[in-house]
């Protein structure tokens, strides 16, 4: 299976560029990339996992609805993106679950930070994506981290995808920078390894963030943004098709392997 999932939070990001944005455009900009998601998957009749913030999902409650219409699944980014107490656990999941009428199984914490897994259980969570197998400077160490799913304190890990060798990883910022070739020989070294493969984006990656005033990013997050990016995710669910891989929600992978 692949598992496309999309965190959907306040776009705070260029905070940590020394830019200032409005609340009211940080959800203008994730609510613009949501909808041009939205429109892929419908295309290609694909479904996914989007882990929303309660923060988002209240100021934005019909694009909610609508990601709930289509028959993607909804699960936790937390209740802030820049703000975590251990009482956000549950309350984000209460929050979404009272918006959607649907049960929240899932979580990812912001930014792929560690969180407590005994925490992570008492809220009632049955599975936890917030884990990259990898080592990059000044964010991750993960490398002693088991690669693929496994269970802890109760609760099953689902860290993203990284290749078998190497621990490369496939996550948002590869799909920016790499060929697409090569990102697509990648993934299927690794689905053949690992029989799946678990792959995050964000909504404002499907946007133009080569704005310079606007954000201060560096060029390796602007590259191949918007319109370009909607290309890029177009392309490799193409290609996952062509290989009769099954595209599904973190939930449905979850039952499949808990039979």
């Amino acid at each position: 299976m692949i598992l496309l999932s999309f965190d959907i939070e306040e776009f705070d990001m260029p905070f940590e560029y020394g830019k200032t944005i409005s609340f009211e455009d940080q959800l203008s900009v994730s609510t613009e990339g949501t909808l041009r998601i939205l429109a892929l998957l419908k295309q290609h009749q694909v479904k996914a996992t989007f882990y929303c913030t309660a923060n988002y999902a209240l100021n934005k409650p019909d694009i909610i609805a609508e990601i709930v219409k289509d028959g993607h699944e909804i699960a936790s980014h937390g209740y802030y993106h820049s703000d975590f107490k251990v009482e956000h656990l549950r309350q984000s999941k209460e929050a979404l679950e009272n918006l959607t009428s649907q049960k929240v199984t899932g979580y990812r914490m912001a930014r792929m930070m560690p969180v407590d897994e005994k925490e992570i259980y008492a809220a009632g969570y049955m599975y936890n994506s917030s884990i990259n197998p990898t080592y990059l400077p000044g964010r991750y160490n993960n490398l002693h981290r088991p690669r693929t799913w496994f269970y802890q304190d109760q609760v099953l890990q689902l860290p993203s995808s990284v290749t078998p060798f190497v621990r490369f990883p496939l996550f948002w910022l590869t799909f920016h920078n790499l060929p697409m070739v090569l990102i697509k020989w990648m993934c299927q070294q690794t689905y053949r390894k690992d029989g799946y493969l678990n792959l995050y984006f964000h909504p404002w990656e499907f946007t133009d963030l080569d704005q310079p005033a606007r954000f201060n990013f560096p060029g390796y997050v602007v590259k191949n943004s918007g319109e370009a990016f909607v290309k890029r995710i177009n392309n490799l669910i193409i290609w996952g098709k062509s290989k009769n891989y099954i595209f599904a929600t973190t939930q449905e992978f979850i039952q499949k392997n808990n039979k």
